[in-house]
């Protein structure tokens, strides 16, 4: 590969020396061994990475605030070296025994910091999450806990961005050949993934089945764990999955419920039964979780109580199958039990259990998928705007 210009981006320049450089950086990332096969694949991601490194760069050129001091720098590569098991000191090393230019390496760190908070800085506002979203997802969760879920790593080779749809195939092929010879998932994903689980190492955390693709679910289904995928073609690139756990629901469901009734023996008359569920259904659709015990007090024969929260494992048999599908908010049809007949008003629901996360643990999901989506966005617009010319 020659030294002369490769590439222009606006007015800047891109040489031979800055593309094996990056070369070089993205193969002691990942660990991936260069091939005849594969060298386009890498040459190709590290002009991609250099092309958005000149347009980020510029970029922050315009905002004088955002500069990025050499002691960041040296943290960025301290938690770099830290995820890799070394010191600093060891870790520049080996990037320096690998022909890597330390100067080049620490301006791309400074630009990668830069970019993040620039991005935070410029959306943090559009990059909020409501209090809604936040417990919507937190419904959805708690909706899926019985279903098959899949803890999953994936890689996503964007077709438009390498050239074509089988340029992202033969990419694919490459990159599983080279994780099943060693390469480390998360590193490869770090660097070639086009996916906003990039940053995250490739983690899409617990994915409930039947909320992706029908292809990426044929092969979740089918994978084992510890098991990668062959490359999964879907509209506009292809998928690398790595299972990493599988489970066949969330092991709790809790429940807040309250309740009212009438008190019958379970000795009753089919007539008293019929009487009482009568009486209770009349009264049902005048019913809130805010109003259901103090109406419950002012009807003669009639008893109220909170149920509080609960495992839905641990309610009675007959209560468990309005816990587990009525609407929250909702107050269901009469239950008929050995204690007598009821009503039971559904107040809250949630996860529980160790692997359930938490309200905050889902705000900050949303909000850093919110950053991600708009840094890709804010980018794809640079590129749009700028002269980009690729000597042939």
């Amino acid at each position: 590969m020659a030294d002369g210009i490769i590439a222009t981006v606006n007015d800047r320049i891109i040489t031979g020396y800055d593309l094996r450089q990056r070369m070089l950086v993205l193969m002691a990332m990942t660990q991936v061994q260069p091939t005849e096969e594969n060298i386009g694949a890498i040459q190709q991601q590290a002009l991609n990475d250099l092309i958005d490194q000149h347009l980020q760069a510029a970029e922050l050129a315009k905002f004088e605030q955002l500069k990025i001091s050499d002691q960041e720098v040296d943290q960025e590569i301290a938690d770099m070296a830290r995820q890799a098991g070394t010191t600093a000191a060891n870790y520049l090393g080996f990037l320096q025994q690998g022909g890597i230019s330390i100067p080049a390496f620490r301006e791309q760190m400074r630009t990668e910091i830069g970019w993040r908070e620039l991005v935070g800085g410029r959306f943090r506002d559009r990059a909020r999450v409501s209090k809604s979203q936040v417990e919507q997802s937190m419904r959805q969760l708690t909706e899926s806990a019985t279903k098959p879920q899949y803890l999953v790593g994936e890689i996503y080779i964007e077709a438009a961005r390498v050239g074509g749809m089988q340029e992202a195939m033969n990419g694919a092929r490459q990159l599983v050949q080279q994780m099943i010879q060693g390469a480390p998932f998360m590193a490869v994903a770090r660097q070639f993934s086009a996916a906003p689980s990039a940053a995250r190492g490739g983690d899409a955390g617990w994915i409930v089945k039947g909320t992706v693709q029908p292809a990426l679910q044929t092969a979740m289904d089918t994978l084992e764990v510890g098991q990668l995928s062959n490359p999964i073609p879907v509209d506009g690139g292809v998928y690398i999955l790595y299972m990493r756990d599988k489970r066949s629901g969330a092991s709790t469901s809790m429940v807040q419920m309250k309740q009212v009734m009438i008190e019958l023996p379970e000795n009753a008359d089919e007539a008293q039964v019929a009487a009482a569920t009568q009486r209770l259904e009349a009264l049902r659709g005048q019913l809130t979780c805010d109003n259901i015990l103090t109406r419950a007090r002012s009807e003669q024969g009639m008893l109220g109580a909170d149920l509080g929260e609960s495992d839905v494992d641990d309610l009675l048999p007959q209560f468990q199958q309005v816990a587990r599908s009525a609407e929250v908010g909702s107050v269901s049809t009469a239950v008929r039990t050995p204690l007598g007949v009821h009503l039971l008003a559904v107040c809250g629901r949630r996860l529980g259990g160790p692997e359930a996360p938490s309200a905050q643990q889902v705000e900050a999901r949303l909000q850093n998928q919110n950053y991600a989506m708009l840094g890709r966005r804010y980018l794809r617009d640079l590129r749009a705007d700028a002269l980009i010319e690729i000597k042939q």
